[in-house]
C-alpha cells in the first residue's frame, strides 16, 4: 500500500473514533517521516469537540498552552534537533490516548514560544486568565503546558500572584513530539490526572514531570537534556503520580485562597532586577553597571553561602545606600543562604534568599518592589513568608 492510499483511508475513518484516528495518524506520520502533531490539520473548533468525551459530572480542566518542547517538532538539522512551540494546545490534548476519560477538557492558547522567550506580557496574561477562570467558576483545575527552561520561574511567579485553592499544574517535556520515546503525552496525561483529583485541592501551584509532583519553591532544573531533569534538592518531591494513582507525601501548604498574594503592576511590567554571578577575581564592575542601568534590585548568585569578593561586596554596599534592594543568593544548587555568617547583613542592609535560587529570588524581588516593598527588613520577612 502506498502513502496516498494510506492517507485516503485515514481520512475516511477519521470520524469513526478519536482513538482510531490517533493510531492511523501515527502510521501516516511514520510513513511520511513527520511528527504526528505537525501532520494534523483539523480546525481548532473541531479539535475542541473531538478532544474529550468524559462522563457526566467529570472535573472541568482548562489547559492553557504556552509552547515549549512539549509543543515542539523535530528538525533534521541534528539527531536531537527540534523547534519549540509549533503545536497548539488542542492538538497536544488530542494526541494523548485516554486523557478524555479523566476530565472534561477545554484548551486555550496563551502563547506558543520556547520558554527561553517567556516574558512579563505572557506571565501577566497567564495569571489573569487563571484568576478569571477560577473567579468565574469556569474550571476545577488548570494545566499549563510550558517549556522546561523557565518552568520553575513561571510556577513560582503564579504561586505568588494567583489566589485560589484550586490546583494549577505546570507540565512540559524534554523531548518533542515525533522523537523517539517522547515524554510529553505521558506527562500531560498525569498533569491532567493531578489537576482533576480532589487530593490536589488546597495545594495551589504544582509541577508534574516524569511521574513526580513538585512544589514551586523547591523545584529546579538540574540537567540540560535528561528526562529526569527536575529535582527539589532542599525538600524533595511532594508526591508521585502514575496513570493509576496519585500519592502526596507532603502535607498541603497554607491554603492559597487565604494567604497573601502580590498584585501585578498596572503598567504591565515588572521592575528591573539584575542577577550578578560571583566568581574568582571578581571586581564590582557588573554591580556598578546594574546600578547605572537603573536596576531596582540586585541578586547576587554568590559563592558558597552567598559570598563574594571584597570588591563585589563594596559595590553591593553602594547599591544598598542608593535604596536598591540587595539579595544574597547562591550559585550552589542546594542549601540555604543564612544571615550574618561571613557577611554582616544587618549592618549592610542586605537580604538573604534562604533556599531560593537566584532566578526565583529575582522574581520575588521584582514582585515585592512592584508592590512598594523595598525596606530590607520587610523584604527579608517576605522571603521567609513564602515557605
Amino acid at each position: 500500500m502506498n502513502i496516498n492510499t494510506t492517507l485516503q483511508r485515514v481520512a475516511c475513518l477519521r470520524s469513526s473514533s478519536t482513538t482510531l484516528t490517533a493510531a492511523l495518524l501515527v502510521c501516516a506520520s511514520c510513513l511520511c517521516g513527520t511528527s504526528v502533531w505537525a501532520a494534523d490539520t483539523t480546525s481548532d473548533s473541531a479539535a475542541a469537540t473531538e478532544a474529550t468525551s468524559p462522563a457526566a459530572g467529570s472535573p472541568r480542566i482548562l489547559v492553557l498552552a504556552t509552547g515549549g518542547t512539549i509543543a515542539g517538532t523535530t528538525d533534521p538539522r541534528s539527531a536531537i534537533g527540534y523547534n519549540s512551540g509549533n503545536v497548539k494546545g488542542q492538538e497536544l490534548v488530542r494526541a494523548v490516548p485516554g486523557i478524555e476519560k479523566l476530565a472534561s477538557i477545554n484548551s486555550e492558547q496563551i502563547s506558543n514560544v520556547g520558554s527561553q522567550d517567556m516574558n512579563d506580557e505572557i506571565w501577566f496574561r497567564l495569571a489573569r486568565r487563571i484568576q478569571e477562570a477560577f473567579d468565574r467558576n469556569e474550571a476545577d483545575g488548570i494545566v499549563i503546558t510550558h517549556g522546561t527552561d523557565t518552568m520553575e520561574e513561571t510556577a513560582f511567579f503564579l504561586q505568588n500572584v494567583v489566589r485560589s485553592d484550586k490546583p494549577v499544574v505546570l507540565v512540559g517535556s524534554m523531548r518533542p513530539g515525533g522523537s523517539t520515546s517522547a515524554d510529553g503525552p505521558g506527562n500531560l496525561y498525569e498533569a491532567v490526572e493531578v489537576a482533576a483529583s480532589p487530593k490536589s485541592r488546597g495545594r495551589g501551584v504544582m509541577v508534574v514531570m516524569n511521574d513526580q509532583i513538585h512544589a514551586p519553591r523547591w523545584i529546579t532544573k538540574t540537567n540540560t537534556t535528561a528526562v529526569q531533569t527536575f529535582a527539589s534538592p532542599n525538600a524533595g518531591v511532594i508526591g508521585y503520580v502514575d496513570p493509576a494513582s496519585i500519592r502526596f507525601v507532603a502535607p498541603a501548604p497554607v491554603l492559597a485562597s487565604t494567604r497573601d498574594v502580590l498584585s501585578l503592576p498596572a503598567n504591565g511590567h515588572l521592575p528591573r532586577v539584575e542577577i550578578v554571578y560571583a566568581h574568582s577575581n571578581m571586581d564590582g564592575a557588573q554591580i556598578d553597571h546594574a546600578i547605572a542601568d537603573g536596576a531596582k534590585g540586585i541578586v547576587l548568585a554568590g559563592e558558597g553561602d552567598g559570598d563574594a569578593s571584597k570588591e563585589a561586596l563594596a559595590a553591593l554596599d553602594r547599591a544598598a545606600k542608593k535604596g536598591i534592594v540587595v539579595v544574597r543568593s547562591t550559585r550552589v544548587m542546594s542549601g540555604f543562604v543564612n544571615r550574618n555568617v561571613e557577611v554582616e547583613d544587618d549592618k549592610r542592609g542586605f537580604v538573604v534568599s534562604f533556599d531560593l535560587n537566584p532566578q526565583k529570588a529575582r522574581l520575588l524581588t521584582q514582585l515585592l518592589v512592584a508592590n512598594g516593598i523595598t525596606n530590607p527588613g520587610k523584604v527579608q520577612q517576605a522571603f521567609s513568608a513564602t515557605f
